[in-house]
């Protein structure tokens, strides 16, 4: 398989379905999004504090790529073959949330992120989540994307929250509570 086909020296790349659009395109932005978030994910699972964790960890890159085939299916090819999302996916999403907060101290204020270098890696992987998350949101506005799509980015940008407490733990690092500024006025 060649690496480059010079297709896109102009500015545009296929979709899967066969249009061409400009690499500009939202939808683009949208699974380039995912792309750099996956990435993240994969600095997040090279820590050491998360070696229990790889698998998960791998199970949600995995589904990002999965993700990342819907977001750059063309619309109305709905006959492209590519890996679906399920309801399960984001349940166990849930169940790791729910078992590393209940091990977790009531959260009662904001976090700053940071503590410890791969902490902050995972507070970093949770707002390129968010970020996705905005941008399939706002493709949403104009072309439909599959709601398990959103709800999946959704849910993970909380798992990476709840992760990134769950590490400051296990590494006993400093979990710094946002404390406001007192108005003076």
């Amino acid at each position: 398989m060649k690496i480059y086909t010079k297709t896109g020296d102009k500015g545009t790349t296929s979709l899967l379905g066969g249009a061409r659009v400009s690499k500009a395109h939202i939808r683009i932005e949208a699974y380039g999004t995912v792309d750099e978030l996956n990435s993240y994910i994969g600095l997040i699972r090279d820590q050491d504090v998360n070696s229990g964790r790889r698998d998960l960890l791998k199970e949600i890159q995995d589904r990002l790529f999965t993700l990342g085939a819907e977001l750059a299916k063309e619309p109305g090819k709905d006959k492209v073959v590519k890996p679906d999302l399920h309801e399960t996916d984001i349940e166990l999403l849930e169940k790791s949330i729910d078992e590393m907060n209940d091990e977790l101290e009531p959260l009662r204020s904001f976090v700053l992120p940071g503590g410890h270098q791969s902490v902050s890696f995972c507070h970093i992987a949770r707002c390129v989540c968010r970020r996705a998350e905005r941008i399939t949101i706002a493709l949403n506005d104009s072309e439909p994307v599959d709601e398990l799509t959103i709800k999946y980015l959704n849910r993970l940008s909380d798992f990476l929250f709840t992760l990134s407490r769950k590490m400051s733990s296990e590494l006993q690092a400093e979990e710094v509570k946002w404390e406001p500024r007192k108005n003076n006025g």
